[in-house]
């Protein structure tokens, strides 16, 4: 399923995610301590986080409750980290925390996941370099099997045994960027068309009950899955969660065009925002 035409430059990018909060003190201290996060804006009601001046991190302060089931929304953020090293020296870091941390090697990429104290997913993950990926009838092989977290740790100059002497965990290192969103849909296959018709994204890989799409061959931008949602629409009360989600594009142009006849689109010059068939916000912004 490939884009028949121009709407985004392959340079499209995730930019960042604002997640809806509670408790806006809690989940800040969560992700500036999990990740080494900064603060770049903050208010009573907002806090913005990033790595090195790159926003990443929209917490924002709301009064809405937690969904008491499965909806769609986020499933994770995903926060890609440059190298292999900095992913172990980040690991480390996380084992001395004593956080609970799934992992999975997904051929392309090698990463760890958890929950935030909300309840949101969040992934760590890096890359394997673009040459190692294998490509079958133009789609990315991935997987899930087992990471081998001791080689990850190995890659920093660290022993699994000996985490206790690893050097105080620097922050989120330079590069570090939103790799890619992954949201729960009602239909992986309605979410693969629709993301491919709006906004240009291209298939890279289907595994039937998800879909993983991208802009210029990364092996995806965004995760789509019905894997806890199929068949459901979208939600009609507000909750805590994903408040939108933005794209960094160098050029608005030919996705302005696009979607000129589309009444749900709002332009704000700079910016245009629109809501996908599950209610998720999608902000597309052009850079200068």
């Amino acid at each position: 399923m490939t884009t028949p035409f121009s709407i985004l430059p392959a340079t499209t990018s995730v930019g960042t995610v604002t997640l809806l909060t509670a408790d806006l003190p809690r989940l800040q201290a969560f992700y500036t301590g999990l990740l080494g996060l900064g603060v770049l804006a903050e208010t009573a009601e907002e806090v913005t986080l990033g790595a090195h001046g790159a926003p990443l991190l929209r917490l924002r302060a709301a009064e809405f409750p937690p969904a008491s089931v499965p909806r769609p929304g986020l499933y994770h953020t995903a926060f890609l980290l440059p190298t292999r090293a900095d992913l172990g020296r980040w690991l480390a870091h996380a084992a001395q925390m004593g956080l609970r941390i799934g992992s999975g090697d997904h051929l392309v990429s090698e990463a760890f996941y958890l929950s935030d104290p909300d309840g949101n997913g969040t992934e760590v993950y890096a890359d394997r370099p673009r040459d190692t990926w294998t490509f079958q009838n133009g789609q990315v092989q991935m997987d899930t099997v087992a990471v081998d977290s001791g080689a990850v740790l190995g890659s920093a100059g660290l022993v699994s045994g000996t985490l206790a002497d690893a050097p105080a965990y620097a922050g989120a290192p330079a590069g570090t960027v939103l790799g890619h969103i992954h949201l729960k849909v009602g239909s992986a296959d309605q979410a693969a068309h629709f993301y491919r018709d709006t906004l240009g994204l291209d298939l890279m890989a289907d595994l039937g009950s998800a879909v993983f799409m991208s802009w210029g061959g990364y092996h995806h931008h965004v995760g789509l899955n019905e894997w806890h949602t199929r068949g459901q629409a979208a939600p009609q009360t507000p909750a805590l969660g994903l408040a939108e989600v933005e794209f960094l594009t160098p050029d608005l142009a030919d996705l302005r065009s696009h979607l000129a006849n589309r009444t749900d689109v709002q332009d704000g010059g700079d910016t245009l925002s629109l809501r996908d068939p599950w209610g998720n916000r999608i902000m597309v912004r052009q850079t200068a």
